[in-house]
């Protein structure tokens, strides 16, 4: 029903175009380019593999090698290791023919073993971590500054495409289960009393010298044959495997950036489309560079793979994600009414403007939606067994089915709002709403089980929402940031897009569905019901922080992030009087297909400081020192979970393969059911080398959020937007009597506010002292 739709969406441009041609002649050409075009696609990815499978050795030197075996055997007679006069004994004679045939197949050979040679060099360089180690500012040990020449040699001698380091990047390292318990006990020893403490501590020896030894085994057979001990599990039993709605739970959001380069909402929505179609062929093409640590260390790139074309499909017990790379349409929504709308005719995809054309037909469109069809998309933010129980049922067959592969399939889903979103940076107020506008929507107008979804609204702002499984945030702030450096010079000075349109475009068509089966109505009212019930117990606020920024932490000489840290920690403290477990997210993508790891930032130390800073009788000294050595001492933490020495995500492996074997572990059941009251992001920014904030400070954002995490506690995204700036996205849950979202973030603003007054206090008491002034 789907392939229909797009027969008839280009039915009447061909018969426009080619009313005089011979049509038997004209079907055979178009069967033909088809052909073409096809085994040119098979040629590229083809041709992709094997470069990136000898990366980084030169594709094209293959033929310097030959030439250059053919020369010592023609005019020396010798070979290294008489590789030609070997492979010669086995042509069917010596004649000039098979004599280029065998230095054709020895300098293959040669070339090879040179790929292989630099390809393990590479490999073994790219496993050194202790460049992250050595803080900045301080003396360089020879032997990384050695690791560093050859690694930039290696850099420089082919540049990268974006999967150009996959096969090269080490797998992920599991640590030793002694190391980990170290960590974990040291983890908790600030929130535990001495009774607790030394309990936990002999339930993690007992692990440690019992069934650890024999899960960990597991564990490490498992590393050696899977590309990442961590990633399939965590995609599987800590997303998909739980029946929670994504709504809220899952999801995450990101927000449009101060730059608002027009009103026009048909403009806007045709050049975001365009803009992320261009990100994706630059995907597909490989002609994106992979992010580098320092400039010089790869990040994995796989899952950008799945960044267009995904969808997470429900199921009874478990979900899964499907991806189409064929899919050349966008699935969009406009008051109620889906539709499929073509981005690429006769071969070629289409330009912004043209794009913009296929908007405006929607918009003015007077097809009207019935109440099953305008809720429908509250399904996707239903419990997913009752969502995979009623797609099973009604989307299995028919003209439904077919509308529902077209959404699940195409690039990304759009919703073209028929409101405006009011977002202004400076009205608190006003960010709340918009904030929850991204976080939820209206329930139905997202499809949350999309990769991604964008919503423009009249004035042309946009909200963008996020499935979690298939990626993690750093993916899509790619594209962000990419997309917006973009737009800003899209549009003329009355805000009209760019272009012009090459062809008439071929229209969108409307998506058909059957809902005359009354219990898939009442499932849907029920799916929204249920949603709302979620989203009404959502306490969600943006916190615009401008008193200082980056700036001024760079003056503190710690990292911006464990500064951050350390105000949250003091914040949480005020607010409930108690420390608590506290999440950060941590990349592995230093290792093939790493995701991330926890960083638990409440420590021995960040607690000691918090304790200082209550008590009036510390010298302001003091508290610095022991801010310092706080954040030093999560900088540590933060390196390690980076470079596989994290706590959570080996415990978690040891989990899975206990229930697997069958073995109970009570202290593996405590440490995974602990709650974390505080959980916290940074959102990441500088993915694009493009993005510069002080030219184009229009690009400044609020970033994005998530939900609340836990009933009783706090959830904190932020990103340190320039130098003078940092966003707080907060939640917590309405209905539970310990937490205030609006309360936290005055606790936020107050704990910034007194660090900086620490430092003010002892820079003039410093200047005192220089002085001579007691």
């Amino acid at each position: 029903m789907a392939e229909a739709h797009q027969a008839t969406t280009y039915s009447d441009v061909l018969i426009h175009e080619h009313t005089e041609a011979n049509h038997d002649q004209e079907v055979l050409q178009l069967v033909f380019k088809s052909g073409i075009r096809s085994w040119r696609k098979r040629f590229a990815r083809f041709r992709s593999k094997v470069k990136n499978g000898v990366y980084p050795a030169h594709l094209e030197s293959l033929w310097i090698i030959v030439a250059m075996a053919m020369g010592f055997h023609f005019y020396t007679q010798n070979t290294p290791f008489d590789v030609v006069k070997l492979v010669i004994k086995f042509m069917p004679n010596q004649s000039l023919g098979w004599e280029i045939v065998a230095c054709t197949i020895a300098g293959l050979f040669y070339w090879l073993l040179v790929a292989f040679l630099m390809r393990f060099t590479l490999k073994m360089l790219l496993t050194y971590r202790g460049f992250l180690f050595e803080a900045r500012g301080r003396k360089v040990t020879m032997k990384t500054k050695i690791w560093a020449i050859l690694l930039k040699v290696f850099i420089k001698w082919n540049s990268p495409n974006l999967f150009s380091f996959q096969e090269t990047l080490p797998r992920l390292p599991v640590p030793p289960v002694k190391d980990t318990m170290k960590r974990y006990l040291r983890s908790v020893r600030p929130l535990l009393d001495d009774k607790n403490y030394e309990r936990v501590a002999k339930e993690a020896e007992e692990f440690e010298k019992g069934i650890g030894k024999k899960l960990q085994r597991y564990l490490v057979l498992k590393s050696w044959w899977a590309t990442n001990y961590v990633s399939d599990w965590w995609e599987e039993y800590v997303y998909h495997k739980s029946r929670h709605p994504l709504l809220v739970n899952s999801n995450i959001y990101g927000t449009d950036c101060v730059n608002h380069p027009t009103k026009d909402q048909a403009a806007r929505v045709a050049n975001l489309i365009y803009l992320c179609m261009q990100f994706r062929r630059k995907i597909i093409r490989q002609e994106l560079q992979p992010i580098m640590v320092q400039g010089m260390v790869p990040l994995c790139s796989y899952q950008y793979e799945r960044l267009f074309n995904t969808a997470r499909i429900p199921g009874v017990d478990g979900d899964k994600l499907i991806h189409n790379d064929d899919a050349h349409y966008m699935a969009i929504r406009h008051k109620g009414v889906f539709y499929k709308l073509p981005v690429q005719h006769n071969g070629r995809m289409l330009n912004a403007k043209e794009i913009e054309y296929q908007v405006n037909y929607i918009l003015k469109s007077n097809n009207k939606a019935s109440h099953a069809e305008e809720y429908l998309g509250s399904l996707t933010a239903w419990d997913r067994t009752k969502w995979a129980e009623t797609r099973n049922k009604y989307f299995s067959k028919g003209v439904n089915k077919a509308s529902l592969d077209v959404i699940e399939s195409s690039i990304f889903f759009f919703n073209l709002h028929d409101k405006e979103y009011d977002m202004d940076f400076d009205d608190s107020a006003k960010m709340k709403v918009f904030s929850k506008e991204c976080l939820h929507g209206q329930i139905f107008d997202f499809w949350f089980d999309k990769s991604f979804c964008m919503s423009v609204g009249t004035n042309a702002r946009y909200a963008m929402n996020a499935e979690h499984s298939w990626a993690d945030a750093p993916i899509l702030g790619h594209l962000y940031e990419e997309v917006q450096f973009d737009d800003q010079f899209s549009y003329d000075e009355n805000g009209k897009l760019l272009g012009t349109m090459e062809c008439t475009p071929p229209l969108p068509t409307r998506l058909k569905w059957d809902f005359s089966d009354e219990q898939l109505v009442k499932n849907i009212d029920q799916a929204y019901s249920d949603a709302l019930k979620i989203t009404s117990d959502v306490d969600h606020m943006v916190l615009k922080f401008d008193d200082f920024g980056k700036g001024f932490i760079k003056t503190c000489k710690v990292s911006p992030d464990a500064f951050i840290q350390m105000a949250l920690q003091l914040a949480y403290f005020r607010d409930f009087g108690k420390f608590s477990l506290t999440y950060e997210a941590s990349m592995t993508r230093l290792y093939r297909e790493g995701r991330t790891e926890t960083v638990r930032s409440c420590s021995i130390e960040s607690c000691a400081w918090v304790r200082a800073m209550e008590d009036e009788k510390v010298s302001s000294q003091e508290k610095v020192r022991l801010l310092r050595v706080a954040c030093e001492r999560h900088q540590q933490l933060y390196l390690e979970a980076m470079t596989g020495k994290g706590v959570d995500r080996h415990i978690f492996c040891l989990y899975v393969i206990s229930k697997y074997l069958e073995i109970d572990s009570p202290f593996l059941k405590e440490v995974l059911s602990e709650p974390w009251r505080l959980s916290t992001s940074q959102t990441p920014h500088g993915q694009s080398p493009r993005t510069d904030l002080v030219k184009y400070p229009g690009l400044v954002g609020s970033g994005g959020g998530f939900g609340p995490v836990s009933y009783d506690g706090y959830s904190v995204s932020y990103i340190v937007s320039g130098e003078n700036r940092i966003f707080f996205h907060l939640s917590s849950t309405i209905s539970c009597p310990l937490t205030n979202t609006e309360r936290f973030s005055q606790r936020i603003t107050k704990a910034l506010g007194d660090i900086k007054a620490l430092f003010v206090k002892l820079n003039a008491e410093q200047k005192l002292q220089k002085n001579g002034v007691s």
